[in-house]
């Protein structure tokens, strides 16, 4: 699966919004702009009238008095070129911030299944690669384009107010550059896209060769992930080569191009003086201009490219809020505790269902083992029961509503899973543990730490609850980690909560007193238990065995053992091993 890519209507209305978030810094750009535009031209102005005042003749305190004004002015534009810029850059950081806050929001916010489907890279790409893509037209291209365009605008109108017939001289250069504007926007468009896709791909299987390290190790894989990244990389150097040819024929049409205004002006000036049709100023002003133009017109052809390159960037950072989501709150609450799972049938793949009409009722506070053979659909289960994915067919309730119809906070203040992949995120133990209750307290947090045994290392630490961990700062143990997690989701205190083999990276030992610390942590809460131990069913209220997507036994352990089925027989070789 792939996420949403924004079309291009929906890219630049989108970015318009962000950029409207900040009305005032924006009205404090623009004025700075137009004041400098306004500025930019007056230079030229100035210089042809002197000429004209020198051939006619003039005291050297008027030739004085102007280039004193000449110099007053560019010390101006100076100033105001400044100080547009630093607004531009404090406008610039604030879009590229609202950007951020809002991608994070909505990664944050996408249906873990979609996530889960569409694959890391895709998603990392996003929020790696693109959101870097954008940072620098955000944070100076929005000025220059601004800058540039008033200073092209303004000069233009300067220009055909002076001298009409010699102003149309500078439009001479544009006709040129629209054909090739043209053919640049045709091939840079598909370009830059293929560029990004592959980017995502890069960052994809880095990203699982990392992660996966040790068993790239285990099945001596890594000749075979060397090659696959060789492939991606000179595919990206491909795609590279490819814009980089675009962006220097670009520019080269453009600075080719740009010369001929001013040197068209010439020739047309040593025709126009000498009969009347212009003064030496005149002509000079508008030769000036065209040189003046060459530099900003110069410029947006580079942040042409930039444009390119970040409006594809764009467009796959909004795709992410184009996924749909796989909850309809209706605003219903539910009426007790009780989870049902009624008829339940899931299809990862079309035609391929790993769950056959499932049906099962938890009763309130009780703990509920899932046992049975890998592949049999017990993560599955788990994952229906927690409203990660809706089913396919049937439905699953609580308190007669649906799980799909509950927000996703609604949700999680019913239902919480935690599974054997823990994360342990950038900041401080306390950061960890807020996660799952902002508001939480020292001794909450304490509380919930010494109940998955996890106090006593905690306070070893240098700086205890405010002790920095993840990447960049300490590393915990697997173990520790799992204790962080399953202290996080105490703090949560959902009324019910699956355990996907939360306890399977520690030591048996340890595994089964933490699972008892948790059970009392947990007296009163709905617990389904999926086992890799048969010790975690033989401690629970009742057992449910599942074999090829079906729960084909349901009781308690000492009901199904004498019963002498499967669970009996998983008993008897688990105890033998």
């Amino acid at each position: 699966m792939k996420l949403p890519i924004a079309a291009r209507p929906q890219v630049i209305s989108r970015f318009w919004a962000v950029i409207r978030r900040f009305p005032k810094l924006i009205a404090t750009v623009l004025v700075f702009q137009v004041v400098a535009s306004l500025i930019v031209v007056a230079t030229p102005w100035l210089i042809g009238r002197l000429l004209d005042l020198i051939v006619a003749g003039t005291t050297r305190a008027e030739v004085t008095r102007y280039l004193i004004i000449i110099g007053a002015i560019v010390a101006a534009q100076l100033l105001l070129t400044y100080l547009g810029e630093y607004f531009s850059r404090v406008f610039g950081q604030a879009v590229f911030a609202q950007l951020r806050e809002d991608l994070v929001y909505s990664v944050t916010h996408m249906p873990l299944s979609v996530v889960e489907a569409a694959g890391t890279g895709d998603l990392i790409g996003r929020t790696t690669h693109d959101i870097d893509r954008i940072q620098f037209l955000v944070q100076r291209g929005i000025y220059r384009i601004i800058m540039i365009v008033f200073t092209v605008v303004v000069t233009y109108a300067a220009a055909f107010a002076l001298a009409p017939v010699l102003a149309l001289l500078l439009l001479a250069p544009l006709i040129p550059l629209i054909f090739v504007l043209r053919w640049y926007m045709r091939r840079a468009v598909p370009g830059y896209q293929a560029e990004s896709a592959q980017w995502a791909t890069l960052s994809g299987i880095t990203t699982e060769t990392v992660e996966q390290h040790s068993t790239v190790d285990a099945l001596n894989l890594r000749r075979v992930r060397n090659n696959i990244l060789d492939v991606a990389i000179t595919q990206i150097w491909n795609l590279e080569r490819y814009t980089a040819y675009l962006r220097i024929f670009l520019l080269n049409a453009v600075i080719f191009f740009l010369q001929t205004p001013a040197l068209l002006v010439a020739l047309a000036g040593a025709w126009a003086i000498p009969n009347g049709y212009a003064t030496l100023g005149v002509v000079t002003t508008i030769a000036l201009y065209g040189v003046q133009l060459s530099y900003p017109l110069d410029e947006l052809s580079y942040w042409v490219d930039v444009l390119q390159s970040a409006a594809t960037s764009l467009a796959r950072i909004f795709g992410v809020d184009e996924v749909e989501s796989d909850r309809i709150a209706s605003g219903k609450q539910p009426t007790s505790n009780a989870v049902s799972v009624r008829d339940v049938s899931f299809e990862y793949r079309p035609e391929h269902p790993v769950l056959h009409g499932v049906d099962l009722e938890l009763r309130p506070g009780e703990t509920l083992a899932i046992v049975g053979p890998s592949g049999a659909g017990k993560s599955t289960l788990g994952r229906m029961i927690a409203g990660i994915h809706p089913p396919t067919s049937g439905s699953v309730t609580v308190g007669g509503v649906p799980l799909v119809e509950l927000t996703e906070n609604e949700l999680h203040q019913n239902v919480a899973l935690v599974t054997q992949e823990h994360h342990v995120f950038v900041g401080t133990i306390a950061d960890n543990l807020r996660l799952a209750k902002p508001d939480a307290t020292i001794e909450q947090m304490w509380h919930v730490l010494k109940s998955m045994g996890a106090a006593s290392w905690v306070q070893e630490l240098p700086d205890g609850l405010d002790t920095k961990v993840g990447s960049g700062a300490l590393t915990l143990s697997p173990a520790q980690a799992q204790q962080l997690a399953l202290a996080r989701i105490v703090l949560m205190n959902p009324h019910t909560l699956i355990l996907d083999e939360a306890t399977s990276l520690m030591d048996p030992t340890a595994a089964r007193q933490l699972e008892r610390s948790l059970g009392k942590a947990l007296e009163g809460r709905t617990v389904v238990a999926i086992a890799h131990r048969l010790y975690t069913a033989h401690d629970a209220d009742r057992v449910a065995v599942m074999v090829d997507g079906r729960i084909v036994e349901l009781g308690t352990h000492d009901e199904l053992v004498a019963r002498g089925g499967e669970y009996a027989s998983l008993w008897s070789a688990w105890q033998h091993e």
